[in-house]
């Protein structure tokens, strides 16, 4: 029990010179009472509330600046998600500063051109990344197998846009997914391809600035030395389209 002593008023009229019993505030097993003073019968308070905790924002969910925006960025508006594909930050002679961005639907590959103003929030868009495997083709869709549980997605062409020329069979790459969803896949950078057809090598031309059209094993065509052969592996760069290197059996 802890006590918290009050100075009773006097009754009215009276001074200093007349001084009361004192009240006291007692707490007691989480019960605080007032004694009267002079005798004075006891009260029982109010609980005293407990003190607001902080409002915590966000919810786990993320905010960036404009200003952050870049290349890759996932951000969602309107409930559906998009990659930033390019920026601009503007800084006019008079008036605010904005940023001007070019978007890709993740779900339908869909473009918008989208403009904040500096410092404006936006919601970012964290994605799970799931290493699966491209198994086959079903009409328009590819499928990809993750290989611990054998759980198939699919994706369409489209929303794959470009990046189907590199994608064979049997290729690991990171699946995108936001809240359950399939949205995208990354390839990787550097992937190994058989050549399907190229003009006849050069034997013992070994120079790389000269070069040569060659389709690979999916259908896409690449730049190559004069040297490369059909039937040969070489490696690609994705990001860039270019003929890295031979590559070994």
């Amino acid at each position: 029990m802890d006590c918290a002593f009050v100075p009773a008023a006097g009754p009215p009229g009276c001074g200093a010179s007349r001084p009361r019993a004192a009240a006291a505030i007692v707490r007691a097993g989480g019960t605080s009472w007032r004694t009267g003073g002079g005798g004075g019968a006891a009260r029982l308070l109010p609980p005293t509330p407990a003190p607001s905790a902080p409002c915590g924002c966000g919810g786990g969910v993320r905010m960036l600046s404009s200003n952050e925006l870049r290349p890759g960025t996932t951000v969602e508006l309107d409930g559906t998600v998009w990659r930033v594909t390019e920026f601009l930050h503007v800084k006019p002679g008079k008036g605010a500063a904005f940023v001007r961005t070019k978007l890709k639907n993740m779900e339908s590959g869909a473009a918008l051109e989208r403009t904040f103003k500096a410092g404006e929030n936006v919601k970012q868009a964290s994605l799970e990344k799931v290493v699966m495997q491209h198994t086959y083709v079903d009409g328009d869709d590819y499928v990809f197998m993750n290989m611990e549980t054998y759980d198939e997605e699919r994706l369409t062409a489209k929303v794959i846009g470009d990046r189907v020329k590199y994608m064979k069979e049997g290729l690991d790459v990171e699946v995108l997914k936001y809240d359950e969803r399939v949205l995208d896949v990354d390839l990787p950078t550097n992937i190994t391809f058989r050549v399907a057809d190229t003009e006849p090598g050069v034997r013992g031309n070994t120079a790389n600035n000269a070069l040569k059209s060659a389709t690979l094993e999916t259908g896409a065509t690449v730049m190559v030395p004069l040297f490369i052969e059909i039937d040969e592996l070489i490696t690609v760069n994705t990001v860039e389209g270019k003929y890295v290197s031979r590559a070994k059996e």
